[in-house]
């Protein structure tokens, strides 16, 4: 008989994270009216360096803790990968245009931000909902990177297909963006390609300096809770970037923000549903669900200031973007480990990052 062991008793900063992250998005606003233009002031080549940071300090201890020497168990997991890709390329984008016509057919401009950001699939803040939900870190470290890959290639193309080709073909306004490949890239040396070398060259250096036992019983719990630590961080400054336009223009927020509450319920409900039903597990299950539901927010929000302008109706719903999906996906990351008890390999394998084993 199979016994069932239990999740990781949640450290205090784990368990009242939805506490904190509501503080964060508070001061958050509080900042963005104090003072007004702070990000702008901050970039370099279009890239926010203080999210760069934030973002960087998030997500270095989650990549540290990825058994990288684990991978090739994943990419040979074909279940795994082909629904992923459907998922993330094929469902994700045609939901979020679906989406943005029905709630936002008056409102072109915030429609088109919306089905941006619905093309810009996640690559950095689902590696830390994936923790949270105690999901498979190395099919995460493996679906982030395709995800990377297939960014540079099909951004673009999928951004004149969903914005002009599509509309078209329906007899619906049509629009168009401006997207180079190196701008893409470089979005995903920022906030992948930086954190996930790091994470790697720590494995692999600390491993062979003092050895396994002690990188994973010492070294890692004492930068855990960094990645929460960068996590509200961040949330500080994303609110900070629009917060005179979203005290100012709240029912444009609650517009935007309700086709993108639906977004990302949907898209975890489906993919976690997908992956129960085709038997992909517990851990690989939350993998494929947060990061199909998760969006690469720091793309969307450059591609609609450089297409449209810092002050565009494309640029606020690209920052609204993240500002729902945060709370969001951290409450999926709760009712995920709600729903763990269902799946027959429930373990213990990857404790949230602030936590200690109970």
């Amino acid at each position: 008989m199979t016994t069932i062991q239990r999740p990781a008793r949640l450290s205090t900063l784990d368990r009242y994270l939805a506490v904190w992250i509501g503080l964060a998005m508070i001061a958050g606003l509080l900042l963005g009216r104090l003072v007004p233009g702070l990000n702008d002031a901050l970039q370099v080549g279009g890239v926010s360096v203080p999210i760069a940071v934030g973002l960087l300090v998030m997500m270095y201890p989650v990549l540290a803790k990825v058994r990288y020497d684990r991978l090739h168990t994943v990419t040979g997991d074909r279940r795994l990968m082909a629904t992923s890709l459907v998922l993330n390329w094929v469902v994700g984008p045609a939901v979020m245009f679906a989406l943005a016509w029905a709630f936002l057919p008056d409102l072109p401009e915030y429609r088109t931000g919306l089905i941006i950001v619905g093309l810009a699939r996640c690559i950095a803040m689902v590696i830390v909902w994936n923790d949270l939900a105690c999901g498979d870190r190395e099919a995460t470290a493996v679906l982030v990177a395709i995800n990377s890959v297939f960014q540079v290639v099909m951004f673009a193309v999928l951004g004149w297909f969903y914005l002009d080709v599509l509309p078209g073909w329906l007899g619906l306004e049509q629009t168009s963006i401006d997207a180079s490949p190196w701008q893409i890239a470089a979005s995903v040396l920022v906030f992948l390609g930086i954190p996930l070398a790091a994470g790697f060259l720590t494995r692999r250096f600390g491993e062979r300096a003092r050895g396994r036992e002690w990188y994973e019983q010492r070294f890692l719990p004492r930068i855990g809770p960094w990645a929460l630590y960068g996590l509200l961080f961040t949330v500080v400054l994303l609110f900070s970037m629009q917060g005179e336009a979203i005290t100012s223009q709240p029912w444009d927020v609650v517009r935007i923000a309700l086709p993108l509450l639906c977004y990302f319920v949907l898209m975890w409900a489906l993919a976690f549903g997908t992956g129960a039903a085709v038997g992909l597990g517990y851990q690989r299950t939350v993998a494929m669900a947060m990061t199909a539901a998760g969006n690469n927010f720091e793309l969307a929000i450059a591609v609609s200031i450089g297409t449209f302008g810092v002050a565009s109706g494309q640029a606020l719903a690209g920052v609204v973007g993240p500002l729902i999906e945060v709370p969001i996906l951290v409450g999926l990351a709760y009712l995920s480990l709600r729903l763990r008890r269902r799946f027959a390999d429930d373990s213990p394998t990857n404790a949230p990052s602030g936590s200690r084993r109970g």
